[in-house]
């Protein structure tokens, strides 16, 4: 049985401009595409926001969204910082968290996951910010998690983990591989933290025109929707998800994403 931490009244200093009425997100990568399409969205609609990003002095767009709204919060975190995720935890003690979005991810170099080149410093760096973060910072914010009124976790996957036959193609190999693993990364966490009420999900936001996209993969990039598409999108997943939620993928309209 997985031992929580016992909750502290929301009083916690690094949160002293939150507003305990209101819902608490924190996100991960929120520095730019998708993270920070998720930290105006949940800005806009009231919550608390505790964005976190690598670089916080060199957020400049990240800086003017938490000037405009005083409930938005920028921190440090890198996901691969594993006594910076324990100290994030450990600040934020008391705060409820009621959304936790696992957005920080990248693509990794395409040339060093091609068949033939595969480069395994490569395929650890990707599965250490794509798999073993999410999880950690599952692991360290249960209890915030847990404290909260919508209890939810939520990491964004990809339909390129997908393993069905007809949907698995060629490049991006660690990437693909990454998705997957943090697929399953999820359905463990979930498992583990069930009998605390907390929903454990993973969603795909589909074809996003962000950075990511236009560097690795840039014939897709006319059929991609905005980030603030692709997060508004998610975030009505996000609102519905409930406690009979089945532990599947799902794309950014809900549906189940094949696995």
């Amino acid at each position: 049985m997985l031992l929580l931490a016992a909750p502290m009244p929301f009083a916690a200093s690094f949160a002293q401009d939150f507003d305990a009425a209101q819902p608490t997100v924190l996100i991960t990568g929120s520095n730019r595409g998708l993270g920070f399409a998720f930290a105006e969205h949940y800005a806009k609609r009231g919550w608390n926001v505790i964005a976190t990003t690598r670089s916080p002095e060199s957020s400049k767009e990240l800086a003017a969204l938490a000037d405009e709204y005083e409930r938005v919060r920028v921190e440090q975190l890198d996901v691969t910082d594993y006594a910076g995720i324990t100290a994030l935890a450990d600040a934020y003690a008391g705060t409820a968290i009621d959304v936790l979005i696992n957005n920080a991810g990248i693509y990794g170099d395409r040339d060093r996951q091609a068949w033939g080149s595969l480069d395994p410093e490569m395929f650890h760096t990707i599965n250490a910010i794509n798999v073993l973060g999410p999880l950690k910072i599952a692991e360290a914010f249960a209890a915030h998690v847990a404290a909260s009124r919508h209890k939810k976790i939520v990491s964004i996957t990809s339909g390129a983990g997908s393993v069905s036959p007809d949907r698995v193609a060629g490049g991006g190999v660690f990437y693909g591989i990454s998705k997957a693993a943090l697929n399953m990364a999820m359905r463990k966490a979930g498992a583990e933290l069930a009998e605390h009420g907390i929903i454990v999900a993973t969603i795909a936001p589909g074809l996003v025109l962000t950075d990511m996209l236009k560097t690795n993969r840039p014939s897709l990039a006319p059929r991609a929707r905005s980030a603030t598409e692709a997060v508004d999108a998610m975030a009505a997943v996000i609102d519905s998800l409930d406690q009979t939620y089945d532990g599947q993928p799902r794309n950014f309209d809900g549906s189940v994403l094949p696995w």
